[in-house]
């Protein structure tokens, strides 16, 4: 039975992942802005996710330079790293918007929701 539960928690993990990715480049090509309020807005829009969880994601999108960052001070503790779009990262979101897209329409007929 734990064995299961494990298996249905790494498949949902991996399900969440390249979602969170779409997300969070989404997010932060609205606006400039800190790891914080990127989860606060995934939890503002019913997206349940930890701020541990953000960081590597943040991370492997400036590897792969879709993001960038500034540091920028602040008046309520220390200085925040802001993150933004770079062009490859523009080019990244499209994509996964086209995908997204292009994927759900066909889930949709799947599941047989029809719009």
């Amino acid at each position: 039975m734990t064995e299961n539960l494990t298996l249905k928690e790494q498949k949902i993990r991996q399900f969440r992942k390249g979602i969170l990715e779409l997300a969070v480049l989404k997010i932060i090509s609205e606006q400039e802005c800190y790891g914080y309020h990127i989860v606060d807005s995934l939890k503002k829009n019913s997206v349940m996710i930890s701020e541990g969880t953000i960081y590597p994601i943040l991370s492997r999108l400036k590897e792969e330079q879709a993001i960038s960052y500034r540091w920028e001070e602040s008046t309520r503790g220390p200085p925040r790293k802001y993150y933004l779009l770079t062009e490859k990262g523009k080019e990244l979101l499209d994509l996964l918007i086209a995908e997204w897209r292009s994927i759900n329409q066909g889930l949709d007929r799947i599941l047989g929701e029809k719009k």
